[in-house]
C-alpha cells in the first residue's frame, strides 16, 4: 500500500514539472522571530487586498490578470477557495460573487459523470474521479501567482452556511453518484460519517501531493471553521494528513487555522499548525492575546464596516503595528468582470479599490523600511499622544519605532464621514534612550516624507510635534548613533 502511494506521489510531482519541483524552499516562519515570515530568503510579511475567493473554481475569472494587479501593487498574498465549496448567487449579498459561478462555470476537484441531475443543472460529481482539467487549472494559477510576487492560502475547506450551500455542494448526495453525502450540513465537516471523510482525506492527500513542488504556498484546512458544526477533532485529522502525505514529499509546507472572529485565545494548538488566522480583527487585541505562541498571528478577512478606504488602512495598519504578521482585506471591487479590481459601485458588504491597494502598498513598503524582525509590539513607548488620538508601535528600543497616529474610529461607524478629520495636528511624547534620532512623519495615502527632522535626545520623554495630516499618519524614528 505505501508503495503504492509513493508511487502515486512521484507522479504527482512529475506533473507539477521539474522547475517547480526544484524551486526555492516553500514560505516558512523566519527562525529568529516565529511571528514573520521567511520567502526567498527574505523576512517577509504578508499583505494584500484581495478577490472573495473563487480565482481558482469560477472559470470566468481571469486570475492571470488578477494576480498581474496585485502584483503591479507590490502586494504579495491571496486567499484561494479549493473548490470543495462553492456559494450560489446572491450568497450574503456580494456583488457579481466570486464564489458563486455561473450555470457551467463551477470547476471542483472531482469530474462530473454521465448523470444528469446536478443542483446546478449539469452532470452529478463522481467522486471517485478527479477533474484533470481543474488539477491543470490550479497548477497555472499557482504558476501565474509565483511570476507575480503572490504567496497562495489554499483553503481547503469551508463550512456550509445555509441549506441552500449545502444543496448546491459535491459532498451532498444529491448532486454526487456516489450516494456520499447523505446528513445534515451541519455533519459534513464531523468524524461522524466515515465516507465523507474518506473523501475529505483523499482530497487533501491529492491537492498536497499535486502542489509539493510549490515554495508561495500554505494551507489553511477549513474558512471559519467555527460556524457549521466543524468540529477540532475533524481539523486535527486534516492536518494530520497534510504533515503524513508531505512526509514522503520534498516539501513542507506550513499550515493555517483559522480560529475566530474578532479575538480568541488559542490553547493547545496542534503542533502542526504554524498561522493562526482571525477575521474581522477591530480592535487588533487577539494579537497580543496569542503573542506568545511565537507563531504568525494573522487577519485573512475583513468588510462588514463600511466601504470607506479609511476603514481597512486603518485596520490593516493598527493589526500590523500590534505584531501580526500578515493582513488580507476582503476586496469586494474584483469580481470575474472586474479582474482587475476596478468595480467601484458594488453593494457587497466590505470595502476595497484601486486606491486602498496602494495605500496598503505604503504600509507594506513602510514595514519594510525597517528590520521587523528584531522589533516587538511596545505601546508602552507612547506616553501621550494629544487631541484623543490612538498611536501604536512596532519597536526594536534604542534603534528603530514604527508609529502608527490615526483619529478614533469605532468597530463599526454608522456614518464614517462623522468621524473623518482633516488638518490634524498632535504632539506625540515617546520613552526613548539617549541618541541622536531621524525624526520622518510619513503621509500613509502616498508613502512621501511630508515632515523631517534630526534630533540629539538626552534621554527619557521625548516630545514631537507632528505636521498637519488627514485622519492618519506614520511616524519613523531611526536611530543615527
Amino acid at each position: 500500500m505505501k508503495q503504492s502511494l509513493n508511487v502515486g506521489i512521484m507522479c504527482a510531482l512529475l506533473a507539477c514539472g521539474l522547475e517547480a519541483a526544484e524551486a526555492g524552499r516553500p514560505i516558512m516562519l523566519h527562525p529568529d522571530n516565529g511571528h514573520y515570515f521567511l520567502w526567498r530568503d527574505k523576512p517577509t510579511i504578508l499583505i494584500t487586498s484581495g478577490e472573495h475567493y473563487g480565482a481558482l473554481l469560477n472559470l470566468d475569472f481571469d486570475y492571470a490578470r488578477y494576480f498581474r494587479t496585485l502584483g503591479a501593487d507590490r502586494l504579495n498574498h491571496t486567499r484561494v477557495f479549493s473548490g470543495t465549496y462553492r456559494e450560489v448567487p446572491g450568497s450574503f449579498g456580494i456583488t457579481d460573487n466570486p464564489l458563486a459561478p455561473k450555470p457551467g462555470r463551477y470547476i471542483c476537484p472531482w469530474a462530473r459523470s454521465g448523470t444528469k441531475g446536478s443542483s446546478d443543472g449539469g452532470n452529478r460529481f463522481d467522486l471517485t474521479k478527479w477533474d484533470t482539467n481543474y488539477f491543470a487549472r490550479l497548477k497555472k494559477l499557482m504558476a501565474a501567482a509565483d511570476k507575480a510576487g503572490i504567496v497562495v492560502e489554499m483553503t481547503l475547506f469551508c463550512p456550509l452556511y445555509r441549506d441552500e450551500l449545502w444543496r448546491a455542494s459535491p459532498m451532498n448526495a444529491a448532486n454526487n453518484v456516489n450516494g456520499v453525502g447523505k446528513c445534515r450540513r451541519t455533519e459534513v465537516l464531523t468524524l461522524k460519517h466515515k465516507r465523507l471523510v474518506e473523501l475529505q482525506v483523499g482530497f487533501t492527500k491529492k491537492i498536497v501531493a499535486e502542489l509539493n513542488g510549490f515554495d508561495n504556498l500554505y494551507f489553511e484546512v477549513c474558512n471559519e471553521s467555527y460556524f457549521g458544526g466543524v468540529t477540532v477533532e475533524w481539523q486535527n485529522r486534516i492536518v494530520d494528513t497534510i504533515v503524513r502525505t508531505e512526509a514522503d514529499l520534498p516539501k513542507k509546507h506550513l499550515i493555517s487555522m483559522n480560529i475566530a472572529n474578532g479575538k480568541k485565545k488559542v490553547v493547545k494548538p496542534h503542533k502542526g499548525v504554524s498561522i493562526f488566522n482571525f477575521h474581522y480583527c477591530v480592535p487588533p487585541d487577539t494579537v497580543a492575546m496569542n503573542y506568545g505562541l511565537g507563531k504568525v498571528i494573522g487577519e485573512n478577512e475583513t468588510g462588514f464596516r463600511g466601504s470607506h478606504n479609511f476603514l481597512y488602512r486603518s485596520e490593516g495598519w493598527d493589526f500590523l503595528l500590534a505584531g501580526g504578521g500578515l493582513y488580507n482585506n476582503l476586496d469586494y471591487s474584483f469580481t470575474p468582470k472586474h479582474p482587475g479590481g476596478t468595480l467601484l459601485n458594488y453593494k457587497s458588504p466590505g470595502g476595497g479599490s484601486p486606491a486602498l491597494r496602494k495605500q496598503l502598498r505604503v504600509l507594506k513598503e513602510f514595514l519594510y523600511s525597517f528590520d521587523f524582525v528584531r522589533m516587538r509590539p511596545d505601546n508602552s513607548i507612547v506616553k501621550s499622544v494629544s487631541g484623543g488620538l490612538s498611536a501604536r508601535v512596532l519597536a526594536r528600543r534604542g534603534r528603530a519605532y514604527a508609529i502608527y497616529i490615526r483619529v478614533p474610529l469605532p468597530k463599526k461607524p454608522k456614518n464614517i464621514r462623522d468621524y473623518l478629520k482633516d488638518r490634524v495636528k498632535t504632539t506625540l511624547v515617546l520613552d526613548l534612550p539617549a541618541g541622536r534620532y531621524r525624526i520622518e512623519w510619513v503621509n500613509v495615502k502616498t508613502g512621501k516624507t511630508i515632515q523631517f527632522e534630526e534630533i540629539a535626545h538626552k534621554g527619557g520623554h521625548a516630545i514631537l510635534k507632528s505636521p498637519e495630516f488627514a485622519n492618519d499618519v506614520a511616524l519613523r524614528v531611526l536611530s543615527v548613533d
